[in-house]
């Protein structure tokens, strides 16, 4: 299995997509210029240390995730209750069981 890399640009890019955000609704949530983030995703400049600490919030990830320490990323879960827990646990344990049994195929 190959991992990807991402670089912190890259990372910001697909979290912001994910989102469904342009880089003008970012960049204006963050009371910066549309071609600031466009420079962050492009790899050109590096987000403050603030910026990243607010992405982070923002996307409901952890900042070692967009600098690229860890290649997992978190759901909230904050407001559902136990059952939708439980069900999302499911998927997610379904996913995994389907990569894996795809990955070994291969």
């Amino acid at each position: 299995m190959t991992k990807e890399l991402f670089t912190i640009g890259e990372r910001i890019q697909k979290l912001r997509e994910n989102a469904g955000m342009s880089q003008a609704a970012l960049a204006k949530k963050f009371k910066i210029s549309r071609s600031a983030v466009n420079y962050w995703e492009m790899g050109l400049t590096v987000p403050s240390t603030e910026k990243i600490v607010e992405l982070a919030k923002l996307f409901n990830v952890s900042t070692d995730y967009i600098l690229g320490m860890e290649t997992t990323s978190t759901i909230s879960i904050n407001g559902l209750t136990q059952p939708q827990v439980s069900a999302v646990c499911e998927v997610v344990k379904c996913f995994r069981e389907s990569n894996y049994l795809n990955e070994s195929s291969e």
